[in-house]
């Protein structure tokens, strides 16, 4: 699944492009997760204003409403100045007038809703549970303190919840928890505040990286120029059980949680 740096990937890749562009036509494939909500004609003549991101979510706003995507578990955006005939599973084009952007996904749990603004229900129900933004201003080390305070599920499962900070999915949960020197296991409401520090800054130092070298491509993920992310290629534990630490040289661990495969040192992640 497209974590909060691949979106926030596709966003920087297509936002300057579309912006102050012209809806022309919209062209529906297959259902989505979530229907768009309105004939598509509403959005005819209507100007993309900017492009935005909440969490996971991609926000274009338009001069009368906005619309959410989400990529779901295979997504992918594509823009071009003239969009190839769509294939079977692009199931969204919006055609504007400096170029088409498409969302391509096969197993269509990606979804585009049209919204009056974000006080909209439909808004509100799919971003009014999210959490602080970890690159934003917003999230504030007292805060993150507080709310883990809050929490007696392992720390690793209350990041991934998205409702005290939103968009830390498993790899850069994994990765921000490694480089805190935090086991994924703790209790969230046992770490004090100087651990609670080394997250936060971990978070923020993690996610960085990632958006700086594309996101990550495990399998399908790249931005709307079709190129693929590298952070990958430089993860300390992710993906790596049984390979050596590379600072202690002790073989790294993966357990399963929730569903998800953990990766961890047990030495350099000890408490």
């Amino acid at each position: 699944m497209p974590e909060l740096p691949e979106v926030e990937v596709t966003r920087l890749s297509f936002a300057d492009a579309i912006r102050g562009a012209i809806i022309e036509h919209v062209r529906l494939g297959k259902p989505l997760r979530w229907a768009l909500g309105v004939d598509p004609r509403i959005l005819y003549g209507q100007q993309v204003l900017e492009v935005r991101r909440r969490g996971k979510y991609l926000l274009l706003d338009l001069t009368d409403g906005l619309l959410l995507m989400h990529l779901g578990m295979s997504g992918s955006l594509a823009f071009r100045a003239e969009l190839p005939l769509a294939g079977t599973h692009d199931h969204f084009d919006l055609i504007t007038s400096q170029g088409g952007l498409r969302l391509h996904d096969p197993r269509r749990f990606g979804a585009v809703v049209f919204c009056l603004g974000e006080d909209d229900p439909r808004a509100r129900k799919l971003l009014g549970g999210l959490g602080a933004e970890p690159l934003g201003d917003e999230f504030r080390v007292p805060d993150f303190h507080r709310a883990l305070q809050g929490r007696r599920a392992p720390v690793k499962q209350v990041l991934l919840a998205g409702d005290v900070v939103v968009g830390v999915g498993n790899i850069y949960a994994s990765e921000a928890l490694y480089k805190a020197g935090i086991r994924p296991t703790v209790a969230a409401h046992r770490l004090g505040r100087v651990r609670v520090q080394r997250l936060h800054r971990a978070i923020r130092e993690v996610l960085a990286a990632a958006v700086a070298t594309g996101g990550s491509t495990l399998r399908n993920f790249s931005n709307v120029h079709g190129e693929a992310g590298h952070y990958q290629q430089q993860a300390m534990v992710y993906g790596r059980a049984g390979q050596p630490c590379y600072q202690c040289g002790s073989a790294v661990k993966t357990i399963r949680q929730g569903q998800r495969s953990t990766f961890f040192c047990p030495r350099c992640q000890r408490l």
